[in-house]
């Protein structure tokens, strides 16, 4: 482990069968001709060993004997706490704590790195929606169930045409957003700070490796999911629809065990120097046996990021709607759906808002889910206090000892 947030080399992991630096082990016995201290050969006869026949009478006990002083209690000591955590397994509570706290305490280098990607995905956003977005066609109010579908399936088309460069770039800032915030966490782990520049430098040399990850794991589980509607599609009919419906049940939970499965995957890339695939199977490795809980932590976090979203972007777009009197009448009478720049940047504010605090809250408890895995597993917290440099745990890792 070193004192960046790389922590330890690729493949140096005990859940990769090897003994991590993190875990303790005996010291190795030596033999005649090593290094580590001998036996002295002055030692004392036979026979003076054996303790003392008469001890000497125990001293004695006054008032209090034995009691712990006032305010203090015998048991574990509390674990050291660098940084935005304590080094020991997390709760859920303290892994979304931990994701706060850093938002609260580095939010000068955290908002201006969600504030920077939000403005840049959301710009593109607003200018996908104005010019690139085509008008839905509307709908024939006697058309048949058949042509209602039909007709469904064409808009729903054509949306995501229009809105494929959209999306790119919004998966691309996510990813570089991620990319940064990893570092930062990292850092807020151990307590230290980092600056904006410090935290591009680290992220960098790991941004295309991170951004072929994302897109593995997107085509992924496209491809399960196009697998599961296939015998359905294949079959047509009633039947066919049927076995669509079921497929893609199977599918979406397939989709949810593999994405969980990998949820680690990024953290180890970035943090450990690692490709593509081997921070799959890192992932997969940390993962295994934990799976409902980050399943469980995940879900929720995602739900409090949605619940806070709608909080921001209800009365952002009330605001867009009612300013935008074009938009609004043709939303009454149906004849359009398509909003004008009021509405388009309005509601671009509320999403610049809701990116620059989902972002790092998203991030940290990934972040911290991986290092929670490893403190679990690995001793991570014996390395992490060492490259604190907190007393008691030894020498921060590239420090030189007195007479090393």
């Amino acid at each position: 482990m070193n004192d960046t947030p790389g922590w330890t080399s690729p493949g140096s992991a005990p859940s990769d069968g090897q003994d991590g630096p993190g875990v303790p082990r005996p010291a190795a016995p030596a033999d005649e001709n090593g290094s580590a201290p001998q036996w002295s050969k002055d030692q004392p006869p036979g026979g003076q060993w054996s303790p003392p026949t008469q001890q000497a009478p125990p001293p004695a006990q006054g008032p209090g004997w034995g009691a712990p002083p006032p305010n203090v209690q015998w048991g574990k000591p509390p674990a050291a706490k660098p940084g935005v955590i304590p080094l020991r397994p997390l709760g859920m509570g303290e892994i979304l704590d931990g994701a706060v706290k850093t938002l609260r305490t580095y939010w000068r280098t955290v908002l201006t790195i969600t504030v920077l990607v939000a403005l840049f995905s959301q710009t593109v956003s607003v200018l996908a929606q104005r010019y690139l977005v085509p008008q839905v066609p509307a709908t024939n109010p006697d058309a048949s169930p058949a042509e209602l579908l039909e007709e469904s399936i064409e808009a729903a088309q054509v949306s995501l045409i229009g809105m494929g460069p959209s999306l790119l770039v919004t998966l691309m800032a996510s990813v570089a957003s991620a990319a940064l915030l990893t570092v930062v966490v990292s850092r807020a782990v151990l307590g230290r700070p980092v600056t904006l520049g410090s935290a591009w430098q680290e992220a960098r040399p790991r941004l295309l490796q991170l951004i072929s990850l994302t897109l593995l794991l997107a085509v992924l589980g496209a491809g399960v999911v196009t697998v599961a509607l296939l015998p359905g599609l294949l079959v047509g009919g009633g039947a066919g629809a049927f076995l669509a419906f079921f497929g893609a049940l199977g599918g979406l939970v397939a989709v949810v065990w593999l994405m969980v499965r990998f949820s680690l995957a990024s953290p180890a890339l970035m943090l450990e120097r690692q490709g593509v695939f081997p921070s799959l199977k890192r992932s997969a490795k940390l993962v295994q046996g934990s799976w409902w809980r980050i399943f469980g932590i995940t879900v929720l976090t995602q739900l409090l990021i949605f619940v806070f979203a709608m909080i921001i972007a209800i009365p952002f777009t009330i605001i867009g709607i009612a300013v935008d009197g074009n938009g609004f009448s043709g939303l009454l009478s149906g004849s359009s759906t398509t909003f004008g720049w009021p509405f388009l940047i309005v509601t671009g504010i509320g999403g610049v808002i809701t990116s620059a605090v989902t972002y790092p809250i998203s991030a940290g408890v990934t972040v911290l889910l991986y290092v929670d895995q490893r403190i679990r597993r690995e001793a991570l917290d014996l390395e992490l206090a060492r490259s604190a440099g907190l007393p008691g745990y030894g020498p921060a890792p590239g420090t030189q000892t007195a007479g090393g």
